[in-house]
């Protein structure tokens, strides 16, 4: 604590500054030999109030003219309710033992799905052709690449804010 501590002049001259709206750290510099913490603590223990948030000086605002309400946006107009697309047949995954039993004969366009326990005697690959660059045949394709909701980077809010600063 300060040396010269609380008196009863200047905790006089505390609430009178503190009444004429000067900020804890003003207060402290009037008084000397005070922090301004010490100033917060001793107005606090006083139960001094009557001050607006933050120190300021509550004044009279000058009227204003209302502000003009903005215009709503116009409604967009009901959407239509979207059909789905009918889904293509996807032909099952084959069935039965597989056409290669060797992972050695397992190249160019064969499916390589495999079929059974890799330990057991009669473990094989499908074999079937496929279609294009894909590791599958068109049933087991079906099987291992499911269709389903890809989030889209520029929805991520993080991204977007990058997008956003990059653009600016």
């Amino acid at each position: 604590m300060s040396q010269l501590g609380w008196s009863e002049d200047r905790v006089e001259r505390l609430k009178a500054l503190w009444a004429d709206g000067l900020s804890a750290s003003q207060v402290a510099k009037q008084l000397g030999g005070v922090t301004r913490n010490a100033v917060i603590g001793k107005v606090h223990r006083l139960g001094l109030s009557g001050r607006a948030a933050g120190g300021r000086i509550a004044r009279p605002r000058p009227a204003s003219p209302p502000r003009p309400r903005p215009l709503a946006p116009p409604r967009a107009a009901p959407r239509a309710p979207m059909i789905a697309a009918p889904v293509a047949a996807v032909p099952p995954a084959p069935e039965g033992p597989g056409l290669i039993a060797s992972m050695a004969d397992l190249c160019g366009p064969a499916c390589k799905w495999p079929i059974g326990d890799p330990k057991a005697a009669d473990f094989s690959f499908c074999g079937r052709p496929t279609e294009g660059a894909h590791p599958y045949c068109a049933g087991h394709g079906a099987a291992a690449f499911r269709p389903g909701k890809r989030t889209l980077l520029a929805k991520d809010p993080v991204i977007r804010r990058v997008l956003a600063g990059l653009a600016a």
